[in-house]
């Protein structure tokens, strides 16, 4: 009986030592290798050239744009990589951002004494075939982002969502080939006439910015915040972009 119990206890404790070995064995974590990331080769600096079509929201009937209204702008950045996560990036920079809004035979007034901008309907007198407001800004662009192949961004999917702020810098209207009310050119159609001013149109430029592309192509949206003129000197607009972004990152 004694020798018995004996054995049960060592057979007992055998196999008790033999699990708690098991156990240890299949709860030992194993941890794989982790890849770095080498930056070494990408560019820290880079060209940004945006171009696309403009639009301005909450346009009163008065204000009547017409054709491929347009921006183009251009940076200089610069992109400072994530250490915790080089897939993350922050890029700032600085650049010029111009905008053309075309209109349908109206006179943007940039030269009036009046209180607000007046926009001018021309169907029965004299008008330009075509008449356009250029407005430039010296901008500060910020972006946060991501990339799916930071090693190679030309072989990468890219998104990136950030603001700008902008200076004007100038504001003028061009008209070219004024017309009778009958579409008669008056003084031919190399003529062109242009004004400038800066007392209407919005002194300071905030927008939030959005892309997403492939290499070096995106695809860009933007929505400035602030009004396209002054408070009290017209209708509160707003403008809004899209186009395409030629960028190395």
């Amino acid at each position: 009986m004694k020798r018995a119990l004996l054995a049960v206890l060592g057979i007992s404790f055998s196999i008790l030592a033999m699990a708690q070995k098991k156990d240890t064995k299949d709860t030992t974590v194993t941890h794989k290798p982790t890849v770095k990331i080498d930056l070494t080769n990408r560019p820290a600096d880079h060209i940004m050239i945006q171009y696309g079509y403009d639009s301005w929201t909450n346009r009163p009937d008065s204000v009547r744009t017409s054709g491929f209204s347009r921006h183009f702008n251009i940076y200089f950045m610069f992109d400072k990589p994530f250490k915790s996560n080089p897939k993350m990036s922050v890029a700032f920079g600085v650049g010029l951002g111009s905008s053309n809004m075309f209109f349908d035979k109206t006179k943007v007034d940039l030269k009036s004494n009046t209180v607000k901008l007046p926009f001018t309907n021309l169907d029965s007198a004299d008008h330009f075939n075509k008449y356009k407001l250029v407005t430039m800004y010296a901008e500060v662009p910020v972006e946060l982002r991501y990339y799916s192949n930071p090693e190679n961004p030309n072989a990468s999917w890219k998104v990136a969502v950030g603001m700008k702020i902008g200076t004007l810098l100038k504001s003028y209207t061009k008209g070219k080939n004024l017309e009778t009310k009958y579409g008669a050119s008056i003084y031919g159609p190399t003529y062109i006439a242009k004004e400038s001013n800066k007392r209407f149109m919005n002194s300071t430029m905030l927008a939030a910015t959005a892309r997403v592309g492939y290499g070096f192509m995106s695809i860009d949206a933007g929505y400035q915040f602030n009004g396209v003129l002054k408070d009290n000197t017209g209708a509160a607009m707003n403008k809004f972009s899209i186009g395409l972004t030629i960028s190395g990152l």
